[in-house]
Order: C-alpha cells, then structure tokens, then sequence
C-alpha cells in the first residue's frame, strides 16, 4: 500500500500509467475515497500517468487530530507532488476536491497545468449548515447520516437503477473516519475563495450536475464567470456526476486535457463505460464474449464512435438522447435496433409512458405501420421485462 510520510500527515496514494506520460491528479469528494475516480480510469490511462490520493482524514491517509483547513489540503497535495518528484500536473477534483483545486490554482499555479473543477464552489454551503454537520456526525456517527448524503449524492432515478453500483460510496461513506470527516467540514465551513478566484490564470474546466443540491449549477457557472476564458459543462447529474455520468464526465475531462485529440484507446474505453451504463453489463458481456475476426472491427467501431464520440457529449441528457434513438429506429425500420433500445430505456430513466408518447408522435410524423409495429416490439420488452427474461443480441 503506497504511503507518503509528510509533515503533518501520512497520504495513501495509487499512481498508475506509463511513466512518460504526463501526471493528472484527481482529488476526492467529501465522504468519499480515491476508488470514486475507478470508471474514469481505463480511459485515462489511456493519456496519463494518474495520481489518485485519499484526502486526510479519507480512506486509508492519516487521520491528523483537529480542525483542518483548505491550505492543508492543498498543501497535502503539493507534499505529495514533492515525495515522488512530480514538478507539475493537471488536477481534477470533485466537490471538496475542487475546492483544494482553487487553492493550489490560487498559490501553487507553476505546479498545475490544467485545471478541472467538478460539483464545487468558492464557497460550499454555510457556516451554520457545517456546523450542524460537524454535530450530528459526532453525536451520530457516519453511518447514521451516510443514507441522507447518498440521497443528495445522487438523482432518485439514478439510485433506483444503479443500487449496485451506489452500494461500495455508501458503504466508503458510511465506514469513513468520524474525526476525519468532521474535521475535513471545518475546512469546508471556513473556506470561501469567492473574493479570489478571479486571479486564476490557468486552462480550467468547470463540471456542474443540474441537479447537484450542494453545489447547485449556478455555483459552478459564477466560478466559470470569474475564471477568465473558463469552459463550462453540465451533466444530467446529482453531486457525485463523475459515477452518474460516467461516460460524459470522462469525455469532457479528456477532451479538455488533450485539447479534443483523445486516442482511440481512450475514446473506447470512454465509449465501453457509456455502452454498459445504457445497454447492461450483460448485453454488453454477450457481445464482447461473440467477438469474431469478421465482427471485431465494427464492435470497436461503435463502440468508439456511437458510444465513444456520440453518447458521452454532455450536450444532451441520456434520456432524450434514448427518445431520439428510438424515434429513429422506428422512422428507419430496424426492429432489431429498436428493440435494443426499448430495453434500454429504463436505464436512462425512461418511462413506459413517455416511449408510448414517443411512439404516438411517430405515428404521424413517420407512418401509423411503423409505429404499430414499433408498439408491439414494446409490448415484448414489457413482457419480457416482467417475466425477468431478456433475449440475447449482439450490438
């Protein structure tokens, strides 16, 4: 287990990539460890030598005693720089991390290249509202208020679909260091950057979710405002957007750092994170596991460029991009295709009702034949769905 033994604390780290490649940091949320950045990390190793960290008092780093401050999360950061001889990195951080990101941006800016901030703020929350956290996860520890934070982490429909995944964050959450968590708020509760940020002379991405509830998107819109020539992204997404929006939150980050010339590697394994999230870790194990030398090819094909390319632009949300492809898929007549994508709606948080509204409207605008027959595809995905029973395809 790497540890690097610095002054005030002993950081737990991971650096993986080739050696050559330039360094990206990523900088973990209040509550949260550095396994949260794991469905970036196939693409982003595909450009970088990645550095994750677990902040103090988080995962398995030092639990220093006392009130902590954002300069010392910043510091942490560039002691941890300093141990393995990396003179500069980009940085991406989420929420508290993003914070940390605007600190070392602020009085480090010669060690950061390019700068990410995702679900964060110059100022998050109040003072009132982290001290009343700092009570109540004292008195009650973390358990008790980890199903409270994951309801404001992440949307209902998000929760519903994907408990699997939202599982493991709950259980980092509810497993984190009651003194670390406590003291990492007061951080938070005493920092407030608003006055400063406009100093802030690098490349920076800015990531909101629009329905983030802590750092809603007119946070991350007033730091894009005061950062000069700033880029501003939101995600179909609560607070934790970079697991919701898995695919779209690594698109936008690559592209940023690279300046759009994102690798194939990269754009597939970006395309391989959206295209299970959509279609199922099944459907997609059963096509990957019908590979041939004749099919090969075309998988890699859409896989970067349908999913890859198109299916992780943040432009539109998930669920309107699931309409539009069966709306098509009807206008088009590929009943195979549709029948994909009836079956992966629900994973886009799509209704029943809402395809039945889609379907309707095809009736005029692309034939009543094709929408009759694309209702009753919809019929079998509601029978098969009901039965438990999906059968096998290949796209």
């Amino acid at each position: 287990m790497p540890l690097a033994e610095l002054p005030e604390v002993c950081l737990h780290y991971e650096l993986d990539g080739p050696d050559e490649a330039p360094v990206l940091v990523l900088s973990n949320s209040l509550g949260a460890d550095l396994s949260m950045w794991s469905m970036q990390m196939p693409a982003l190793l595909t450009h970088f030598r990645v550095l994750r960290y677990d902040t103090r008092g988080h995962g398995k780093s030092g639990v220093p005693q006392g009130d902590y401050t954002v300069e010392q999360l910043g510091s942490d950061v560039i002691g941890l720089l300093d141990h393995l001889g990396i003179s500069h990195a980009h940085f991406c951080g989420i929420s508290m991390g993003g914070l940390t990101g605007m600190w070392l941006a602020l009085h480090h800016p010669q060690r950061i290249r390019r700068l990410v901030l995702a679900n964060t703020a110059a100022r998050i929350g109040s003072d009132e509202g982290w001290q009343a956290r700092i009570n109540a996860v004292r008195s009650e520890g973390m358990a008790a208020l980890a199903p409270a934070i994951i309801e404001r982490w992440y949307t209902p429909g998000y929760r519903s679909r994907c408990a699997a995944a939202v599982a493991p964050f709950q259980k980092t959450l509810a497993t984190t260091s009651t003194d670390g968590y406590a003291s990492c708020c007061a951080a938070l509760r005493d920092a407030d950057l608003g006055e400063e940020i406009a100093r802030i002379a690098l490349p920076t991405l800015v990531i909101a979710g629009t329905y983030d509830s802590s750092t809603p998107p007119a946070d991350g819109r007033a730091v894009a405002e005061q950062v000069e020539g700033a880029r501003y992204v939101e995600l179909d997404a609560a607070h934790i957007s970079n697991q919701e929006q898995a695919g779209a939150f690594t698109g936008a980050l690559l592209s940023f750092l690279t300046d759009g010339a994102i690798n194939d590697r990269a754009r597939h394994a970006a395309g391989m994170s959206v295209r299970r999230a959509v279609l199922g870790d099944a459907h997609v194990d059963r096509a990957q596991g019908g590979l041939t030398d004749v099919n090969r090819e075309f998988q890699d094909l859409i896989t970067r460029y349908a999913w890859g390319e198109i299916w992780t632009r943040p432009g539109l949300p998930r669920h309107t991009r699931s309409l539009l492809t069966i709306a098509l898929m009807v206008a088009l007549n590929r009943p195979d295709e549709l029948k994909l994508h009836l079956r992966a709606a629900s994973n886009n948080g799509v209704s029943a009702a809402e395809i039945k509204e889609v379907l309707l409207q095809c009736a005029i605008y692309a034939g009543v034949p094709a929408a009759n027959a694309a209702f009753h595809l919809m019929s079998d995905v509601l029978a098969e769905a009901n039965s438990g029973g999906t059968p096998p395809d290949s796209r």
